[in-house]
């Protein structure tokens, strides 16, 4: 480990930090070199970080990757109870960084979190991705928006996001302890802040008309988590959305198809 301008360089390339926002300790990386980019990790966020896609995103940009609270090694505090709380941390951070009218790709919760940054504050992001963002209801009360991926069949939920459920499996008897003491943190985390209301801020649709930047929604055309129609719904939230599809791909695209995943998401960002 060698110490750059008051980060930690590991022997991979990755620039890890440990920033307090909030009162709370968060991991914070930097991958590649370039203009800055700020990556939302999914749920998945182990998964996501081993991906050729954010390999690819880092070819081009410097990406800053947060860990939110409860995710990787970050803590998280009591008062931490969504999304909502969290944009909050990451707006600070983007803050402390002196970042703003920036490119955001934003993965599943990571989009969500995105989403909840760019009404809170225009002009934060140049450009917004969403793949497969959840953090909505676009339909009425007895419509399912969002399928029940914790009290639902596994077989069920695997089917629902994965197009390939291969690209899902781990070896845990492979990985180290450390990986997989994460791992069964980020799942635990990942239902506390969206549990309930069950992964959606209900307020948030009526912001999304703050969102002005570019918005590109990207989504896996097998995702039975939130169907393309949901993702479709999102794009036409926006007054300058645009919605495309991935082929043989679930809820997680830049996992089961990263290079049509990156190569959309750079032509989008490279548009003048």
């Amino acid at each position: 480990m060698a110490d750059i301008q008051g980060w930690t360089l590991s022997d991979k390339g990755t620039a890890m930090d440990v920033k307090t926002i909030q009162g709370a300790k968060l991991e914070i990386e930097r991958r590649g070199k370039g203009s800055p980019l700020l990556l939302l990790l999914s749920e998945e966020e182990q998964l996501d970080l081993a991906s050729p896609f954010v390999a690819g995103l880092a070819e081009t940009y410097e990406l800053l990757i947060p860990h939110y609270p409860g995710f990787g090694r970050s803590e998280r505090p009591e008062w931490v109870s969504s999304p909502d709380d969290i944009s909050y941390m990451l707006l600070d951070l983007l803050d402390a960084e002196g970042l703003q009218n920036i490119p955001v790709v934003g993965l599943s919760l990571g989009g969500w979190i995105a989403l909840e940054m760019a009404v809170k504050a225009r002009g934060i992001f140049s450009k917004v991705v969403l793949v497969d963002a959840i953090g909505v209801k676009h339909g009425g009360v007895f419509d399912r928006d969002i399928q029940d991926i914790w009290t639902s069949h596994p077989a069920k939920v695997e089917a629902w996001k994965w197009h390939d459920a291969a690209k899902s499996k781990r070896d845990f008897g492979a990985m180290a302890e450390e990986d997989v003491s994460i791992h069964a943190r980020n799942i635990e985390s990942f239902a506390r802040f969206c549990w309930d209301p069950y992964m959606h801020n209900p307020k948030l649709k009526r912001r999304l008309h703050r969102v002005t930047a570019p918005v590109q929604v990207i989504w896996g055309e097998n995702d039975g988590v939130v169907t393309p129609a949901y993702g479709k719904a999102f794009a036409e939230a926006f007054a300058n959305g645009r919605f495309e599809t991935v082929a043989a791909a679930g809820h997680y695209p830049q996992i089961e198809q990263p290079a049509e995943t990156l190569a959309r998401t750079l032509a989008f960002l490279a548009q003048k």
